[in-house]
């Protein structure tokens, strides 16, 4: 492998291999240090790329909050300076640079005197049946009082050594995805926030080694449809908002996982569509 090619791949799994998540039991995880060594980068380069990649997703906050009308769409946000705000989601939200980590940016930007709590409950390829697992031990348990909801990309994922079929068939996204709802619905005073997942770009997906299989719009939009008829705040019905066909600049070069612009699409969309039921 090339030393350009190293580097880029180790900037990658910086970036979208959050193993403290994966692994908070396991001793020193939350040492800096230990984690640069098992993704096998030095300490001082480790921090530097995460602190480079923090400081994008401010700067994407920023000027986001810059556009016209956005800092009162903002304002009208129903989220509280002392609320604890929790994600549960896939690969699109386990990432250094993710509409969530942009969010929580803003918020702290918008909301005077902010101790917003957060709880980063995503983990890249998880399946809603992961998610459904996981939301008693790693969401519930610290007690939030706002839950948004990513799921489905994973889910609708077609693999390659079976592209007949979906991970998960609708049926089972559809009942996992009820349960959620319902969990939510009993142990937070809020409604949930449904992410729905974005379009892709299937020929660079293809491309793309790194990848398990492809994804199809129609899969997706019958995986959006199941989302949008839950209770609560519903972001992107249609899944439009990386554009109609989807623009390369919204991703990454894999096509699936959006690129820091696309990843603010979704905060933008988040915006309107929590403002919107608010008025």
């Amino acid at each position: 492998m090339k030393q350009e090619e190293k580097e880029a791949l180790l900037e990658y799994l910086v970036q979208f291999s959050n193993i403290e998540k994966r692994f908070p039991l396991f001793q020193g995880i939350e040492d800096p240090e230990a984690v640069a060594d098992f993704i096998g980068i030095d300490t001082e380069n480790f921090r530097k790329i995460r602190d480079a990649l923090d400081q994008q997703a401010r700067m994407a906050a920023e000027e986001i909050l810059k556009e016209e009308g956005m800092l009162e769409t903002a304002g009208r946000l129903p989220f509280k300076a002392d609320d604890a705000i929790a994600v549960v989601g896939d690969s699109i939200t386990d990432d250094r640079q993710s509409w969530f980590h942009i969010l929580r940016n803003l918020l702290d930007l918008v909301i005077p005197k902010v101790k917003i709590r957060y709880i980063d409950a995503s983990i890249s390829d998880s399946l809603s049946a992961d998610a459904l697992r996981r939301m008693e031990r790693d969401v519930f348990a610290k007690k939030p009082d706002w839950v948004f909801v990513a799921l489905g990309s994973q889910d609708a994922l077609r693999p390659h050594i079976s592209p007949a079929r979906t991970l998960v068939s609708i049926a089972e996204f559809w009942e996992n995805i009820n349960a959620i709802e319902s969990a939510i619905l009993q142990n937070c005073k809020n409604l949930p926030i449904w992410i729905t997942p974005p379009p892709v770009i299937p020929e660079l997906m293809q491309q793309m080694p790194l990848l398990d299989g492809v994804l199809d719009e129609q899969d997706l939009k019958d995986f959006r449809e199941v989302i949008s008829g839950k209770t609560g705040y519903i972001v992107d019905p249609a899944g439009d908002r990386m554009g109609v066909p989807p623009r390369e600049w919204n991703y990454l070069n894999d096509g699936f996982r959006p690129s820091l612009a696309g990843n603010m699409e979704t905060v933008r969309s988040i915006l309107k569509a929590m403002a919107e039921k608010e008025s």
